[in-house]
């Protein structure tokens, strides 16, 4: 009876010595592997920290070494970089053998390659943007907000005179009659008017002035010009005919 109940405990206690050698043999197997993984891992990254550089610098024009604000840098082939400030200064963290590209508005693009000689964690740098000529797009601003109310102004409102009609308006003999009617004169126009009678009234002195009541010679044009019709009344319409075959 005796054996019948020591023979599970045999096989208990081998079926746990199978579980521990078991386990010390993976644990074995693993460690092997294990740290020189961890050892790669941390050799890669500390590799990766020396190639790690503070790179800094200021972007200045080539012809007046006015700084570029607000450049655009970048590294090539990622979306990491930054902006230059207001006085074209900028710094972040970059890998030696990285291509950086500077770009600003008006200005031809540059590019930089960090050495891989450096042998220090910091480098500084003054770049130089030459100036190049964009063609922007013409934009047209219209003070509508959308195309129908530009269609119902442009339909329903008057078209202004352009310069040769407001010019053709200005000179019409109308209204320029009109206007040096009711125009005032200088002080100018005036002297000289002023000027005029004196000297008629002095060419005069001493003498009757001339009075064409009594010329002939007016006497036969007044006649030839009632017998042609000249003188009779004519309204505005056959005023600007006449005038017009005068012209």
């Amino acid at each position: 009876m005796s054996k019948l109940e020591d023979k599970p405990i045999n096989q208990y206690a081998d079926e746990k010595q199978r579980t521990f050698i078991f386990f010390h043999w993976l644990i074995g197997t693993f460690s092997n592997w294990l740290i020189p993984f961890f050892l790669l891992i941390g050799s890669f990254a500390f590799a990766q920290d020396k190639d790690l550089i503070q790179f800094s610098g200021i972007v200045v024009e080539a012809d007046s070494l006015i700084p570029v604000p607000f450049t655009r840098i970048i590294i090539k082939n990622s979306n990491r970089g930054t902006f230059a400030d207001f006085y074209g200064y900028f710094s972040f963290v970059a890998k030696k053998k990285d291509t950086i590209l500077f770009s600003a508005t008006g200005y031809r693009k540059a590019r930089y390659v960090i050495p891989d000689s450096l042998s220090g964690s910091k480098y500084s740098l003054i770049q130089v943007l030459s100036f190049d000529t964009i063609l922007i797009k013409e934009t047209v601003i219209y003070p509508w907000p959308s195309v129908e109310e530009f269609k119902k102004v442009f339909l329903t409102n008057a078209i202004p005179d352009d310069d040769l009609e407001r010019a053709k308006k200005n000179l019409a003999q109308e209204e320029m009659k009109e206007k040096f009617e009711t125009i005032a004169m200088d002080g100018s126009m005036n002297y000289k008017a002023h000027m005029q009678q004196q000297y008629s009234r002095l060419y005069w002195a001493g003498q009757y002035p001339p009075n064409n009541l009594l010329n002939p010679f007016a006497w036969a044009q007044f006649i030839k010009a009632w017998r042609d019709g000249k003188l009779k009344v004519q309204t505005p319409n056959e005023k600007k005919t006449k005038e017009q075959e005068d012209k």
